[in-house]
């Protein structure tokens, strides 16, 4: 069981596993299993992305990272090498639709993707009433609309090359609402029907669609809560702690392997149960719905 940041006094900005700490992790699958194969992952240079191409490599697939933080994806590119990876390096913002088309065309005619993985998003926890325009738009162009355009343009070189491809799409535990994050909880409800959506149309080009919704998974961004809130992550499931990061990348590891060949169209919930028991405020519940006080 995972305890180390179950208690109060977690220090901000101390959270998630240190680049040695992912290496090591175990894993249920053989070294060779993605060995020939070629795995894009946006967001690559912290939390989720990163030990998700961290395992991909691991277990033998050359990798195509992208990400905003140059310096994070450096130290991202010099651990894949360690692992003997191939790497192809992309800094960008995946907002932005040509800088996005570039790269995927570029990095599809150096060698094919026959995975996508995409994790790259972001919010910010505050109440709904209180968004402004610029807020909102930010974190809908990003979790919905950067998530469509890695999608569409590797979609699209796929179906022009008449090669398989699968796209698994990092989103979140929507089903029981998220307080404090009404604009993310949208953008990946979005995301989830688009992949349902997708997962149909697009099975004629032999392309496979899914979604993983993580629940409360330690990774550097807990850190961006207030350590109050941060606190009450490790009791937000009936397995009474967080999650972790290499546990979405196992997850993404069954889905790309033969293991995950007749499943498309699905979301994979890894949460611990949140999604039946949570009471979960990124911000730190609320003195309204607060009881015995």
């Amino acid at each position: 069981m995972n305890k180390r940041y179950s208690k109060a006094d977690a220090p901000p900005g101390k959270f998630g596993f240190t680049d040695e700490e992912l290496a090591e992790k175990p894993t249920v699958f053989r070294p060779d299993l993605f060995k020939g194969k070629r795995v894009l992952v946006s967001g690559a240079g912290s939390g989720i992305g990163k030990a998700t191409a961290y395992l991909f490599a691991r277990l033998g697939a050359d990798l195509v990272i992208c990400g905003r933080n140059e310096e994070r994806l450096a130290i991202s590119e010099s651990w894949l090498k360690k692992f003997g990876a191939k790497v192809e390096t992309w800094s960008l913002s995946i907002r932005d639709h040509d800088a996005v088309a570039a790269m995927i065309d570029k990095a599809y005619a150096n060698g094919g993707i026959d995975y996508q993985i995409n994790n790259a998003g972001g919010q910010f926890s505050q109440k709904a009433i209180d968004y402004s325009v610029k807020g909102w738009n930010a974190v809908i162009d990003t979790n919905l609309n950067g998530t469509w355009y890695m999608m569409q343009n590797l979609a699209r070189n796929w179906r022009a090359s008449g090669k398989p491809g699968h796209i698994i799409n990092i989103v979140a535990d929507i089903w029981r609402g998220m307080p404090d994050a009404a604009h993310t909880c949208a953008a990946r409800a979005g995301v989830i029907y688009l992949s349902k959506t997708v997962a149909v149309e697009w099975a004629e080009h032999n392309i496979q669609v899914n979604c993983i919704a993580p629940g409360a998974v330690e990774t550097e961004g807990f850190g961006n809560y207030p350590p109050d809130a941060a606190a009450t992550f490790s009791q937000a499931n009936p397995m009474m702690h967080v999650g972790e990061s290499h546990d979405i990348a196992e997850a993404c590891a069954y889905l790309a392997a033969p293991s995950g060949k007749f499943i498309t169209g699905e979301v994979i919930t890894v949460d611990g149960g949140q999604q039946l028991w949570s009471d979960l405020w990124l911000y730190g519940k609320p003195d309204y719905f607060k009881t015995g006080g």
